[in-house]
């Protein structure tokens, strides 16, 4: 039996056009590809790492009211010798035929309330006193203490770490101020002064720096 051979020419044509029809399917594949790419995908530039990482910043505390309830007003105020003639009269406590001046700001005017805590911190001193009643005192960050004063049902304890807006007591009587019913006796203590506490809800502990 005769084997014919292709000639090498003929073999090499074979190539050729094998060679342009592989590069034909790839190029057809590509164009459609390329063409759903355009149809349904949204191009950025750049990559994700590029981006900027931005920190994520806390927002900073601000001291609330020792109180929730909106109803609450101010019985008796801080005594400020720049104030006004009323205020100061009004900041005049009575007690055994002494007058003083007060130290802090009596709130009151509903029948119960809760008593919270300021700002986050840690409860340093838990005791009951027969003129104040119970008192409660709390250390802050950056030299600042909160008194709480003519309390009951107190629910912490020295050593405690307490959350801005936890309760730590009810409001309740104390001899002091024994016409004034439930009420919450409250002292603000910065950097060892007392100050009016007014003068400082609301604020940051940066603001307070100054």
């Amino acid at each position: 039996m005769e084997h014919r051979r292709l000639r090498k020419s003929t073999i090499y044509l074979l190539y050729s056009i094998g060679f342009v029809l592989l590069v034909g399917v790839a190029y057809l594949i590509e164009g459609a590809f390329t063409h759903r790419l355009d149809d349904d995908t949204t191009y950025v530039n750049g990559t994700i790492l590029e981006d900027e990482v931005k920190p994520v910043i806390a927002e900073e505390k601000k001291i609330e009211r020792p109180y929730k309830d909106e109803n609450i007003k101010i019985l008796k105020d801080y005594y400020d010798y720049q104030a006004d003639e009323n205020s100061q009269i009004n900041s005049i406590i009575v007690y055994n035929k002494t007058y003083m001046q007060s130290s802090g700001v009596c709130y009151g005017g509903v029948e119960e309330f809760d008593v919270t805590a300021i700002l986050d911190g840690k409860v340093t001193d838990v005791k009951e006193d027969e003129t104040l009643g119970n008192i409660v005192q709390i250390e802050h960050d950056d030299n600042i203490i909160s008194v709480y004063q003519s309390l009951k049902d107190v629910t912490v304890k020295v050593g405690d770490k307490v959350s801005q807006g936890d309760v730590i007591a009810k409001a309740g009587t104390n001899n002091l101020n024994k016409d004034l019913n439930n009420h919450l006796y409250f002292e603000l203590i910065i950097n060892g002064q007392v100050v009016d506490p007014e003068n400082y809800f609301g604020k940051t502990l940066t603001e307070i720096k100054g």
